[in-house]
């Protein structure tokens, strides 16, 4: 079997993170891609090495100098997010799919490196509004670091028609069976081609 790699993009507080989990469980041949950060974790909940690889900022620099990674952007300042080669490997090495929650840039990038090789869905939140209520109910980020996600998904929204795919989520359950949908066709397209 050929790997494949499915991406959720969307603004921060779109749903892609709940709609990946939901896949997860629903689709045993995925296997989450975890990305590296250089943010500190949230709370209690996450854990390095499942919901992301925590590392320093020079740790991140030198993986940069030793492309290491197939995409990573600094998406704030000082805080950067990456995909690592190996993770991929790592995954396609125990024969499964890769699935990926990153940024849109990020999302942009691994589909330009992968090409047919990979699904790129967008998640879109059914309006700005609604964005600013989710993130506020998360209760996770400070005001001002809600105001800068805010701005920067005005700016991402720009560019929903890049990718192939959109999940409108305005219904966690019908945009949950819209993506299911979308990745087991893709999943099904692959294995007949083998």
């Amino acid at each position: 079997m050929q790997g494949k790699i499915i991406v959720f993009s969307a603004p921060s507080g779109a749903g892609k993170t709940t709609i990946v989990h939901r896949l997860m469980s629903r689709i045993p041949e995925l296997s989450f891609s975890i990305s590296a950060c250089t943010r500190d974790k949230r709370g209690r909940s996450e854990v390095n090495g499942k919901d992301y690889y925590f590392i320093t900022p020079e740790d991140f620099q030198e993986k940069i100098r030793h492309d290491e990674f197939v995409e990573w952007e600094e998406v704030y300042e000082g805080a950067f997010y990456g995909t690592l080669k190996s993770e991929i490997e790592r995954i396609w090495s125990n024969g499964q799919h890769a699935i990926l929650d990153v940024d849109v840039k990020g999302g942009l990038s691994i589909k330009e490196f992968y090409k047919d090789r990979a699904l790129a869905v967008f998640v879109l939140p059914p309006s700005i509004e609604a964005l600013a209520e989710r993130l506020n109910a998360r209760a996770t980020d400070s005001t001002s670091s809600i105001s800068s996600r805010l701005y920067k998904a005005k700016f991402e929204l720009a560019f929903e028609d890049r990718f192939d795919v959109t999940v409108v989520n305005d219904d966690l359950e019908a945009a949950c069976a819209q993506a299911e949908k979308l990745v087991r066709d893709f999943i099904s397209a692959e294995v007949e081609a083998v």
